[in-house]
């Protein structure tokens, strides 16, 4: 199997055609995780999971640039309904406190597979008028979600930007809360191979997603990732690969980012692709 390790096909950028896209991944042999950012979208991952007999999953979560008010781009939203009154044009979030409860409920489903899109997003907060308030909401919201995923025994689903310093000692200074085995997954990672190497030592693996396929600032840190740390994503709707750029990103889509992987660690596609799957397998037990 090919494995989209995280992906928003729920989003309202796929109102009209989720379906059709999930199958179209599900008929390519991708199997899928669909990613909450906060209540609505984290719900919508749960709903559309149980859509499907397998193949499909889910992770909830409460994003951290949504810890505050914010922009959310037109493509998000956790109800099809806003898109209408937004389309194009994105709006202005409440901002959320992460509610524990809430959640709980959600991650105790069994086709919730991981915790999170959580973590820490410094990359706007220099600009933002409350950024001191800032920094404080998002460590409170990721370190409830760390208890989350001890809670009920699940991995975690982190983003991080700008702002791998305070994660890692984040996640050390709550190291017995992560689970031993294989306590999640870093998506999208940005970080320097000295992150990477800090991060392994903790337990965690990583996922790599179509920027890889057109840039080639991750080649060195992917070559120093043990392959039974590396996942694929998409991120879908957003960064689509090679030969897709410029175009809305779909699951299926995570094919030509196993390919690039492949090519980087210098492996047969097939064995990346086995790989992959068996790490996905052994973090979050599907």
């Amino acid at each position: 199997m090919y494995f989209d390790a995280h992906t928003h096909a729920h989003f309202a950028a796929f109102e009209k055609d989720w379906k059709e896209v999930i199958d179209r991944a599900l008929e390519a042999g991708v199997r899928l995780i669909n990613v909450g950012t906060q209540k609505d979208t984290s719900r919508r991952a749960v709903e559309v999971a149980h859509e499907y007999k397998e193949g499909v999953y889910a992770a909830v979560g409460l994003h951290p640039i949504h810890t505050e008010k914010s922009f959310h781009d037109s493509q998000e939203f956790g109800t099809f309904s806003h898109s209408q009154e937004c389309e194009n044009v994105g709006f202005t979030s409440r901002g959320e406190d992460f509610d524990y409860e809430y959640y709980k409920k959600l991650a105790e489903d069994p086709k919730v597979v991981a915790i999170g899109e959580c973590g820490l997003d410094y990359y706007r907060i220099e600009q933002m008028a409350n950024s001191k308030e800032q920094i404080p909401k998002q460590r409170k919201a990721f370190e409830a979600q760390i208890k989350l995923a001890h809670d009920v025994k699940k991995p975690l689903m982190i983003h991080c930007r700008n702002a791998f310093s305070d994660l890692i000692g984040t996640l050390k200074a709550k190291s017995s809360q992560l689970k031993t085995d294989s306590p999640g997954v870093i998506h999208f990672f940005t970080g320097t191979t000295e992150d990477a190497k800090q991060l392994l030592n903790l337990g965690f693996s990583f996922t790599f997603g179509g920027v890889i396929t057109f840039a080639r600032d991750y080649d060195e840190v992917i070559k120093a990732i043990p392959t039974d740390r590396i996942l694929s994503e998409t991120d879908a709707p957003y960064v689509a690969p090679v030969p897709y750029r410029g175009k809305r990103n779909e699951p299926a889509y995570v094919v030509e980012v196993v390919k690039k992987l492949a090519e980087i660690k210098n492996v047969s596609v097939e064995e990346m692709k086995n790989q992959i799957w068996e790490n996905a397998r052994r973090i979050f037990g599907i």
